[in-house]
């Protein structure tokens, strides 16, 4: 049987999540993994870069891309006490600043290989265990040129088939890591809010969850970073947040002595720790991720369904940056 995820197609075709008390296999998570770009590298770019990149003299959090713990960080702290870890030294979190989905060449592990590092690393599958995967900014920045890339789509004829390939390759990760045994995956959408080239490889994106098979019993949590980019832009205060300014950033403002309040981006490219946390509250909200759950006995699904109704039968088709801010220096 193959499992239904959940998330849903917006007004304008962006992924948002949905509940998903009603589906959720795992009672509670014994460990995370993280594959991803600099919105949740925890330090590996850093690591090899010799310690010269972020800067912590520009408030730069513990080698993390803002001035305080990203939302993989928090919910390890929720669930362990301890942040996440750069897998360079022996942690669980293997992304790294300026990755992408699709490989081009470059020096930076992108996400193929960050799986590979992985596998070699013997740390072996924790069915009880989440893996996160966030990517697809970096992407969008190199097909549109932003930081002035030679051979930025590598081989691909057109951005449109650079896009396709991004979405595709990255649903085709899920579909590996759900393959070696992985059965509880949360991954986030292509995230600039408002630009065009987001939406349209959300669109292929979208099409691409469509042709999973997963295993019965694997959860898939897809989180629109984009919609939630949209959301706390529009309407802060719903996220417990003052009015944010977009039109500069934290850095550029030489705000980093006040925490960066009232600044949506930390340096032109990252949101600041304030809106990391309360993306991180919105995904806990939708997902229940710190909760423990009893998992129901199979008698009991008959009647749980028939008190859901088609909520919990169907599967719902449903930006961490905004678009005037994605011409900021390369993460």
């Amino acid at each position: 049987m193959d499992k239904k995820w959940l998330f849903a197609i917006g007004a304008l075709g962006v992924l948002t999540a949905t509940p998903a008390w009603a589906d959720r296999d795992t009672p509670t998570y014994t460990s995370i993994t993280v594959f991803g770009d600099s919105l949740v590298d925890a330090g590996n770019l850093y690591i090899a870069n010799g310690g010269t990149r972020p800067d912590p003299a520009l408030g730069y959090f513990q080698h993390r891309f803002t001035n305080g713990y990203d939302y993989p960080d928090l919910l390890s702290l929720d669930l362990f006490g301890t942040p996440t870890a750069p897998s360079l030294t022996g942690g669980g979190n293997f992304a790294f600043g300026g990755a992408r989905i699709v490989d081009t060449g470059d020096t930076i592990p992108d996400l193929q290989a960050q799986l590979a590092a992985f596998s070699a690393s013997g740390r072996g599958i924790d069915e009880n265990g989440l893996y996160i995967l966030n990517l697809g900014g970096n992407d969008v920045f190199g097909a549109e040129g932003v930081f002035g890339e030679v051979g930025a789509i590598g081989s691909y004829p057109d951005i449109s088939s650079y896009l396709r390939a991004a979405a595709e390759q990255y649903v085709a990760r899920v579909q590996a890591l759900n393959d070696l045994g992985v059965r509880n995956i949360l991954m986030t959408d292509f995230p600039l809010a408002g630009d065009p080239l987001t939406i349209e490889a959300n669109g292929y994106l979208n099409a691409a969850l469509a042709t999973l098979k997963l295993d019965a019993d694997t959860d898939l949590f897809v989180y629109s970073l984009s919609d939630f980019n949209r959301r706390v832009l529009t309407d802060p205060a719903a996220f417990g947040l003052p009015p944010l300014r977009a039109d500069v950033s934290c850095v550029a403002a030489g705000a980093q002595d006040t925490g960066c309040a009232g600044f949506f981006s930390f340096d032109g490219v990252h949101p600041t720790a304030a809106v990391q946390e309360a993306g991180y509250r919105d995904m806990v909200a939708k997902f229940d991720l710190t909760g423990v759950q009893a998992v129901p006995e199979p008698a009991s699904w008959a009647t749980m369904l028939l008190g859901f109704g088609l909520i919990g039968m169907a599967m719902r088709r449903g930006d961490w940056l905004k678009g005037a801010l994605r011409r900021a220096p390369a993460a």
